[in-house]
């Protein structure tokens, strides 16, 4: 998907948020909401102009797919595709979605969701998965309402589980 266009528009309670793919230019925009971000839950940063540097590559080459909420942003959601091994399609991963603390409770990070959902499948993705902490009740209770789930094979299977090692 090339296009910068809008992707979603929905009407909330304070004004029209636009949804928006971004671009290499928009990389300081996402890298400041990023910091932001692992800075409120008190994860590493690397810092806003590192951050900067690396998605604007990222952008630029379509390794990440990143949506920008509003103007100026107030949210993004970023994610992956890589080829699925299990049919001829992608598997697309979200990698993050945040919206700043003053705009949430506004549809806002359920219009990134959606956006996000809808951008992966028109880029030929057939299964979308993310990743979020037990204890984030809130981002655990959007994904639930979407649909997502955290059961293997359905309603009636065992909990997944996330495991992960630095290297």
């Amino acid at each position: 998907m090339k296009s910068c266009g809008k992707l979603v528009r929905e009407m909330n309670d304070q004004s029209l948020s636009e949804i928006r793919r971004a671009g290499a230019g928009d990389a300081a925009n996402v890298a400041r909401l990023l910091h932001d971000f692992n800075s409120e839950y008190e994860d590493y940063t690397p810092g806003v102009p590192a951050l900067t540097e690396r998605l604007g590559e990222l952008l630029a080459t379509n390794e990440i797919t990143v949506l920008l909420a509003g103007d100026p942003p107030t949210g993004f959601a970023l994610f992956r595709i890589r080829p699925s091994l299990w049919a001829k399609a992608g598997d697309a991963y979200l990698e993050e979605l945040y919206v700043v603390p003053a705009q949430r409770r506004q549809g806002i990070g359920r219009s990134l969701l959606e956006a996000s959902i809808k951008a992966a499948r028109k880029a030929g993705a057939n299964h979308f998965e993310l990743t979020t902490g037990e204890t984030d009740t809130e981002a655990r209770a959007l994904y639930e309402s979407r649909g997502l789930t955290n059961l293997e094979g359905g309603p009636d299977g065992p909990r997944m589980l996330y495991y992960e090692l630095d290297l």
